[in-house]
């Protein structure tokens, strides 16, 4: 199964046109982007966007908060159709793996917004609302700072 490039070089293709040919990114910017913030590697070394992409290189992202780690297929300098995209790499077993770990974690982990209503009981009512507010306000009747003439 071999992908032919269009109009790229036999040889590599730059990381960021490569991550957003693979539609792992929308945009290529947005692929530079997480590159400079050091969130992609390649062969376990940190990546500058310029590097060359080679057939049979490692490449480890994050897409959202699912880290991914993919083994590059085929090379292709343009953005083509999904279908064309997956042909491009494989992803190891690994990763799928690890990935299939983390939902299941987070399908089972408590809510957030629970918690958080279990330590403060939530909203206050209008009558704690009151009372809170008559702490607050130390300045008795007058509702600014500024002195009135």
């Amino acid at each position: 199964m071999s992908i032919k490039p269009d109009s790229t070089p036999s040889t590599g293709v730059r990381l960021d046109k490569w991550l957003w040919a693979a539609r792992f990114f929308k945009t290529r910017s947005l692929a530079a982007e997480e590159i400079h913030k050091g969130r992609v590697s390649i062969n376990g070394s940190t990546a500058k966007a310029a590097r060359e992409v080679r057939v049979g290189d490692t490449i480890a992202l994050r897409q959202g908060n699912m880290p991914k780690t993919v083994v590059v297929r085929g090379i292709s300098g343009t953005r083509g159709p999904a279908a064309v995209a997956q042909l491009l790499y494989y992803e190891t077993e690994e990763s799928q793996q690890q990935r299939l770990q983390l939902t299941v974690q987070r399908r089972l982990a408590p809510e957030p917004a629970n918690t958080i209503t279990q330590q403060r009981q939530g909203r206050p009512t209008k009558r704690q609302r009151r009372a809170l507010d008559g702490v607050r306000q130390p300045w008795g009747e007058r509702w600014s700072s500024s002195l009135d003439d």
